[in-house]
């Protein structure tokens, strides 16, 4: 048996995608789920004598799930740019690992199979917030400013559609969204033809105009932060909304706050475009924080430490 387990956004979409594009396994198992549902293996953790694909989740927030899988004999490629850690060292083991704020898990994939399927790697660059390099990229490939902008509406749209607490906060599971993807060699193709992309463009622009609505929350200095309220648009746009603000505004470090049902906090930070650094070390330091470099969050902070994040945002950031 072989599973491709990957991060339910654009980049581990747009990873994965070009993968099967090269290497078609038709009988593989999909592991996957919300953005921020990112200790996927400790699913399949009692797995033996099987393949495994992992595709943009941390190695370090997924450790104990992988060392016993590969105590099980099974064999595991690992790619990824968040915070690793100590890789373990298996002959069952590979990975391709890159932690720079300037690359994310498709466009390593992109590396690994030689510029097969670019242009859908620019779709997961685009979905990362790395939009001068998604540009850049479009311009090697003598892309038109529509074509690049199609790509980069494809990359928004499939990382909006990762944003919930469960999937039922989204308008298509991971796996479905794929699935969907999948169906299309060329992305162009995809924005033309998929009925899905529609569905995304129009829940986009609802949520997004909601969002544009909640006033900036009152703080000393360039940096912005941002109080949602527990609703399912909150939800689903906050990733979305977080990246327009840091385009906005790319000096300042921004965090995006949204009210949990049982009162916890969920946390989004996007670190400076102009200074890529430190966001997961700031999430890390709270209670079900992570992420990387330039962008990071807590899942679920208790209320009674929003101060205690708001002081170290603005120390980390000043």
């Amino acid at each position: 048996m072989h599973y491709d387990v990957f991060n339910g956004d654009a980049d581990g979409i747009c990873a994965l995608h070009q993968l099967r594009l090269a290497a078609p396994k038709n009988e593989a198992q999909l592991i996957t789920g919300v953005k921020r549902d990112i200790k996927l293996l400790s699913q399949i953790e009692n797995v033996v004598n099987s393949t495994i694909t992992t595709l943009d989740i941390s190695l370090d927030s997924n450790r104990t799930a992988l060392l016993a899988l590969l105590a099980q004999k099974n064999t595991v490629t690992y790619i990824d740019h968040h915070f690793a850690g100590d890789i373990p060292v298996s002959p069952q083991l590979t990975t391709h690992i890159e932690t720079s704020a300037s690359t994310c898990t498709a466009l390593i994939v992109n590396q690994i199979l030689d510029n097969a399927y670019t242009t859908w790697a620019i779709c997961g660059a685009f979905g990362d917030n790395l939009h001068p390099l998604g540009f850049k990229l479009c311009e090697d490939l003598g892309l038109s400013i529509t074509e690049s902008n199609q790509l980069k509406e494809i990359g928004e749209l499939l990382n909006y559609n990762g944003y919930g607490t469960v999937v039922e906060d989204l308008h298509f599971s991971p796996e479905e969204l794929y699935q969907a993807v999948h169906r299309f060699a060329d992305p162009f193709d995809f924005y033309k033809q998929s009925t899905e992309l529609i569905t995304l463009r129009e829940g986009y622009a609802a949520d997004m105009k909601e969002a544009l609505e909640i006033d900036e929350f009152q703080t000393e200095g360039k940096n912005r932060v941002y109080i949602f309220p527990d609703m399912r648009w909150a939800k689903r746009v906050s990733g979305v909304f977080s990246n327009l603000k840091a385009r906005e505004k790319q000096d300042s470090a921004h965090a995006l706050i949204t009210q949990n049902s049982d009162t916890t906090l969920r946390i989004s930070v996007r670190a400076p475009l102009t200074d890529k650094r430190d966001a997961d070390t700031l999430c890390k330091e709270f209670p079900t924080g992570g992420g990387r470099k330039a962008a990071a969050g807590i899942n679920n902070l208790p209320s009674s430490m929003l101060e205690q994040f708001l002081s170290r945002f603005a120390e980390i950031y000043s």
